[in-house]
């Protein structure tokens, strides 16, 4: 007999889409999904017993939603950071009793890029970048702060990534002779976060990036196969920062550049930061993905860019249509405290995003690629959805910035719709997602076209040889 679960999804993107196709293919269990959305997503629509669209995703407008089905709801989950960070798993347990599979409140690491260098210099300062932190109350004017970032500059030769200390979801960060190549220009950037907020400084570092991603029930971490993220916009890894303009997973767990000790060394960091936040036996406050963190592999080993404590936008896309055990188990085992292991399809998948013409100052760089009569036009996805016939479940087409309005789906202003394809080679999964994202009309919508490319991975490649001498 199948049993009934209903699931609260906090929703926005194709991230949380991802979570919600996931719990849609559940065999064992009949699932009611109750989803508190950004918008009125096309694909969470149409599965959802309840959908509720709440702009900001107001914590408290989120409690409300839940309130009016707490006795049809079994447990919830949180794609957006926002939420996290500002508590929702903490308000929801404590008023409703739901079970959360976020982090808490406490947990969110992401929530000051201060204090997770902080924290790295207690637990494992060998990973951690030289960095300095700039505060607005430390100085009595800009001279005074021109000065120390200069003299910082000095100390680094001028290779440094400036970074706001609050998320940037993937933006805001500028990286010398990436974003700026003058100390004007840098002390520019510097400003336009220092107005409003806390600024780091920390050194560049030479290497290939990686992304590790993790489940945890509060006593034990389960890993999840290594991905690649491409946050740059443009082709060639130019342009400004982005969320994410794609992704791709290698067959098995590691990247093409990485090697199987390169795995362990970030297991073991990984380890040693969740045995140090435990701080004992078990923690349920880590329960969900307490650490997706951003590592960067030099000729000196492993570094750590980044920690977030949410699912990657868009890495954990890439990797959940791979896993084979039923998504409800493994989330009741995470709040029951029994994750022992999650078995994965080994194939490789290859994630494309396509987005609207301002996103990453596309319009302004390439005008000549933008169609005017195309913009704000309604997406048609029918004929990426037609791909099934011919792919099966080796292409999935997950809305991010979508919302449906009058019958038509339109885009919002940030990553509009991704389309992952899953194949024996990254090659053949790029090809599907490829097939996928140029099948996808309207919008003026557009795509880096070397995410996963031979050229990109090989470059990738000799870059790590040449590194590693």
């Amino acid at each position: 007999m199948v049993e009934n679960v209903g699931i609260l999804v906090v929703s926005y993107g194709s991230r949380a889409v991802s979570m919600v196709d996931a719990f849609s293919r559940s065999g064992d269990y009949e699932v009611e999904l109750y989803i508190a959305d950004k918008q009125k997503n096309p694909f969470n629509l149409k599965r959802a017993r309840v959908h509720r669209v709440i702009p900001g995703l107001d914590v408290d407008k989120i409690l409300k939603f839940a309130r009016n089905y707490r006795e049809r709801i079994d447990f919830g989950i949180v794609g957006p950071e926002g939420p996290i960070i500002e508590g929702v798993r903490d308000k929801l347990e404590n008023s409703l009793e739901i079970p959360m599979i976020c982090p808490t409140r406490e947990y969110a690491l992401e929530k000051s890029k201060v204090q997770q260098r902080e924290l790295m210099n207690d637990i494992c300062p060998e990973v951690n970048p030289r960095f300095r932190v700039f505060n607005r109350g430390d100085y009595k004017g800009i001279s005074d702060v021109r000065r120390d970032v200069y003299l910082w500059l000095d100390e680094l030769d001028n290779r440094v990534a400036v970074k706001p200390d609050r998320p940037g979801y993937g933006k805001g960060v500028g990286v010398w002779g990436d974003h700026f190549n003058s100390r004007g220009e840098l002390f520019e950037h510097f400003l336009s976060i220092y107005e409003k907020d806390s600024v780091i400084i920390e050194e560049k570092i030479d290497g290939e990036e990686s992304s590790f991603q993790c489940f945890c029930d509060g006593k034990n971490l389960v890993a999840l196969p290594e991905t690649r993220d491409y946050k740059r916009a443009f082709d060639d890894d130019k342009g400004p920062n982005t969320g994410g303009m794609g992704c791709y997973k290698d067959y098995g767990d590691c990247l093409p550049f990485m090697r199987a000790s390169d795995r362990e060394d970030e297991l073991n960091v990984v380890n040693k930061i969740f045995r140090k936040l435990k701080d004992g036996r078990e923690n349920p406050g880590l329960r969900g993905i307490p650490f997706y963190v951003a590592f960067i592999h030099t000729r000196d080993g492993i570094k750590i860019l980044e920690i977030n404590s949410r699912g990657g936008d868009p890495e954990i896309q890439t990797v959940l249509p791979l896993i084979k055990d039923d998504f409800v188990d493994i989330c009741f085992k995470m709040i029951d405290g029994n994750l022992k292991r999650i078995k994965f399809d080994p194939r490789a998948s290859v994630l494309t995003y396509k987005v609207p013409p301002g996103y990453g100052g596309f319009r302004e760089r390439f005008p000549e690629r933008v169609n005017p009569d195309e913009i704000d036009t309604p997406v048609d996805l029918s004929r990426a959805y037609g791909l099934r016939e011919k792919y099966g479940d080796s292409i999935r087409i997950y809305p991010g910035s979508m919302e449906v309005r009058d019958g038509k789906t339109y885009s919002g202003s940030s990553r509009t719709v991704c389309c992952i394809g899953i194949g024996e080679s990254i090659e053949e999964a790029r090809k599907i997602s490829l097939d996928g994202i140029k099948a996808i009309k309207g919008g003026a919508l557009w795509y880096r076209r070397d995410i996963a490319s031979r050229k990109h991975i090989d470059k990738s490649i000799e870059h790590m040889k040449r590194l590693r001498g």
